[in-house]
């Protein structure tokens, strides 16, 4: 308990006695000086128990105890002591009205006390305070260490952190999503100071911001020493944090740190014992690569998983991708494997698991923030090829899966694409690409120029005859002509064309070079 001026009060050895302020005692004492000063608010902090004799005050004059009590109440001074038998032999009732009017603690000060007494017995208080508060510092500092040392992640040492502050405590990865909480409630009030952690984020470490008020003060503390953090501690507390309770929140950012970089290190390593694992997958060697994965990824091989290929300008953006996902399986427990390839990204993810799901909520929200649809991913963006569902035996087609996806996602300025919205769609959007129109353009460029000559309907003919198969009578049925006349036409098509339409390649051609151009009528002259 810090030092208050009732525990003043309560010393035997100062006999001290309350004059005015008695409701006021709770306020903490930070030190007890001695000032002779008319106005001493210059050289104050604030938290002091002022102690005077009155040498050069005129304590008698309510107008100037009021206008000196109120001077020393605005500067934060806690109380004031006044020692009697010195310059006045009795407490002037012109202070005593005036400390009561300005709500300021008066204490009076017998002349068997000296004031020396009061200060060391501040001193005293204060440093056992502060040993105290060091002992307390030192014990919570070992707890935390044997928490981080025994305990299986962040989650015991967070959980006795809050315990310890009476509040609650939350751990961010480096993307600012939250990975562990305690209590287990606190998640969701974490997870609203998502923008707080990011803009501290942008800090060099170490760094700290406070929101909240009063009765929801939360601490946020960068992990790290380097300019980008690798995380943030949430606290949240009524209070500001004492002395013993900073402590323990320093001690929790000290090992938070050491547990994100041994972290990081394991990365490394898990990281290259996954590429040695992808590469045997593709080799076709899945006996070999479950061997090799062992406990670490073993579990992922023993279900059905998604590969998928992060492309970008640069690192950043398939490494951004990346933490999103590593963040979302390390909430749920799900085993990841990822193997960075320069600027791309290669990953297998459970099918159907959280980490596939922040894939496409990373992809959306990139699409979302497109200028418009169909434009070409931002530099800094990202582009994603996933495969369809696959197992150990099967990683080489997905990996072709995967590499189709992202060419298609490329063409179409897509943030993410499925190789199944492939398999299972038309072709017909594979068609919208420039160099398939030129090539459709001058396949038909002919006809289209006999038609606009006013020679006959040759595209619209050409069209009608593919739709129907060739079969003459539906074809002239439907463009309302006679069959000898859709003949004649057809005839005219193979001659401007210089091919034949008895040949199943021209005809998926032609058909094809249809689709892309969309119109049947011939193009303005």
């Amino acid at each position: 308990m810090p030092l208050t001026l009732a525990s003043l009060v309560q010393h035997s050895a100062l006999k001290l006695t309350v004059r005015a302020g008695a409701d006021r005692l709770d306020a903490p004492v930070r030190w007890a000086h001695a000032s002779e000063l008319t106005d001493p608010v210059p050289y104050m902090e604030g938290g002091e128990f002022l102690l005077v004799t009155a040498t050069n005050l005129d304590a008698a004059n309510p107008e100037a105890m009021r206008r000196y009590v109120r001077r020393l109440a605005g500067a934060g001074v806690v109380g004031l002591g006044f020692a009697v038998g010195v310059n006045y032999d009795e407490l002037p009732q012109a202070l005593i009205d005036a400390a009561e009017e300005a709500k300021l603690p008066l204490l009076e000060v017998p002349r068997r006390t000296p004031f020396i007494a009061i200060a060391k017995a501040v001193s005293s208080a204060i440093a056992e305070e502060q040993y105290r508060a060091v002992t307390a510092g030192f014990e919570v500092q070992r707890e935390l260490t044997r928490a981080a040392l025994v305990g299986d992640g962040p989650g015991e040492l967070l959980t006795r952190l809050a315990a310890h502050l009476d509040g609650w405590a939350a751990l961010y990865d480096a993307a600012g999503q939250v990975v562990a909480a305690a209590p287990e409630w606190a998640a969701r009030r974490a997870a609203r100071l998502t923008p707080d952690v990011e803009r501290l984020r942008d800090r060099p470490a170490p760094a700290s911001i406070v929101v909240g008020d009063t009765d929801d003060r939360v601490e946020l503390q960068s992990l790290g020493t380097g300019r980008r953090g690798r995380g943030a501690l949430a606290v949240g507390t009524g209070a500001a944090l004492g002395t013993a309770d900073r402590y323990a929140v320093h001690s929790a950012v000290a090992l938070l740190t050491l547990i994100t970089a041994r972290s990081r290190s394991l990365q490394g390593a898990e990281q290259r014992l996954g590429a040695a694992v992808l590469r045997m997958l593709l080799a076709g060697q899945p006996d070999h690569a479950r061997a090799v994965a062992g406990d670490l990824y073993g579990g992922l091989l023993d279900a059905p998983f998604r590969l998928l290929i992060a492309e970008g300008s640069g690192p950043a953006a398939p490494a951004s991708l990346g933490e999103a996902m590593e963040a979302a399986a390390l909430r749920t427990g799900e085993t990841l494997l990822t193997v960075p390839e320069g600027d791309r990204l290669v990953v297998l993810a459970a099918d159907g698991g959280a980490a596939v799901a922040a894939c496409t909520a990373h992809a959306e929200a990139q699409e979302a923030r497109a200028p418009a649809e169909g434009t070409r991913p931002e530099e800094d963006q990202v582009v994603v090829g996933l495969s369809a569902p696959a197992g150990p035996i099967a990683v080489s087609a997905a990996y072709k899966q995967a590499e189709q996806a992202l060419s298609v996602a490329r063409r179409r300025g897509r943030a993410l694409v499925e190789h199944e919205e492939l398999a299972a769609g038309s072709v017909l959007p594979l068609l919208a690409d420039d160099a398939v129109r030129a090539f459709a353009d001058g396949m038909l460029r002919a006809l289209h120029e006999h038609d606009a000559k006013g020679r006959g309907d040759l595209v619209a003919s050409l069209r009608a005859w593919l739709a129907h198969h060739g079969q003459w009578d539906a074809a002239a049925a439907d463009l309302g002509v006679h069959r000898h006349t859709l003949r004649y036409r057809m005839r005219r098509v193979e001659e401007i064309l210089g091919r034949s339409l008895d040949d199943p390649d021209v005809r998926m051609e032609l058909w094809l070079a249809l689709k892309a151009t969309g119109a049947p009528s011939a193009p303005e002259a």
